[in-house]
């Protein structure tokens, strides 16, 4: 298993690459929208196979919902795809090594979080197409997912996904030290389990759900605009503070400068580089 240390510089070569894949904007953005059409596979099944037991009151249908949910961040990790709650630490990380720029984290968090809605989008589409949705225990459920949502406070929509992506990239995090597919896939489902089956607050899986609500005539636009408010926010506080720059600073990693920063740097204090050391430096590129 690989240290904190280890773990926090991998997560800042993580966070160079992305930022070199946003140079392909388009390669970039259809990566975050398979994102937010993994996420939306868990909520469909949530709402086709556990609706049943929800409409009998079974005492488990809280667990049992925890304990599916978690294929939706396996396909994401596994099959690589650019996920918002997940690209909120690694980001943040890779701003507080200095290996990457705070540019570079706002646009890649944009850019994820464009992506995933427009995944969530199209994968509703292609539910309602389907007639998945036709079920009366799957409309019910989906009903009251969305009344309690809306029911909520804004201070309660906030900490709940604050608690939410503490979780979510705890998971990411565990994953990332083990080696093992199987002990990968089981960091994976013990904290998503936990932040489903106690009713935490995902703005992706929530951008899904409220989508698909939004097709079959249950939610709104402006319902889902009003959950983002508060839910984009508490998932950037739990992943990237909580976790991201918690481990940052426990793992006694140092902020570093690239050598192109440096050179930006000596550019703007009218400071020359000799001519070797940029010949060299031209060469190694």
């Amino acid at each position: 298993m690989n240290t904190v240390a280890e773990n926090v510089a991998s997560t800042v070569d993580q966070a160079e690459h992305k930022a070199e894949e946003l140079r392909g904007r388009g390669r970039f953005l259809v990566s975050a929208m398979l994102a937010g059409a993994y996420i939306a596979v868990g909520e469909v099944l949530l709402l086709g196979a556990i609706s049943p037991f929800v409409a009998s009151h079974s005492p488990a249908a809280k667990l049992l919902e925890g304990a599916v949910f978690p294929i939706a961040l396996t396909l994401v990790m596994f099959a690589g795809a650019q996920l918002f709650t997940s690209t909120v630490m690694i980001m943040l990380i890779g701003t507080l090594s200095g290996r990457t720029g705070v540019k570079d984290m706002l646009v890649a968090w944009v850019a994820t979080l464009v992506g995933n809605f427009l995944g969530t989008l199209a994968f509703a589409a292609m539910v309602h197409g389907s007639g998945i949705m036709s079920s009366a225990s799957a409309r019910t459920m989906l009903t009251e997912l969305l009344s309690g949502k809306d029911a909520l406070g804004g201070g309660q929509l906030f900490w709940r996904a604050v608690l939410c992506n503490m979780l979510v990239c705890l998971a990411v995090w565990m994953f990332s030290r083990v080696r093992g597919s199987g002990a990968k896939i089981a960091l994976l489902w013990m904290p998503v389990l936990v932040f489903v089956a106690v009713g935490f607050e995902h703005c992706v899986a929530n951008m899904s759900l409220y989508t698909i609500g939004i097709f079959e005539g249950q939610a709104t636009f402006a319902e889902l605009g009003r959950n983002l408010l508060y839910t984009v926010p508490g998932n950037i506080v739990g992943g990237g503070l909580l976790v991201g720059a918690v481990y940052w600073y426990t793992s006694g990693a140092r902020r570093t400068r690239t050598a192109d920063q440096s050179e930006r740097s000596r550019a703007h204090l009218g400071v020359q580089t000799s001519a070797p050391v940029a010949a060299a430096r031209l060469v190694s590129r």
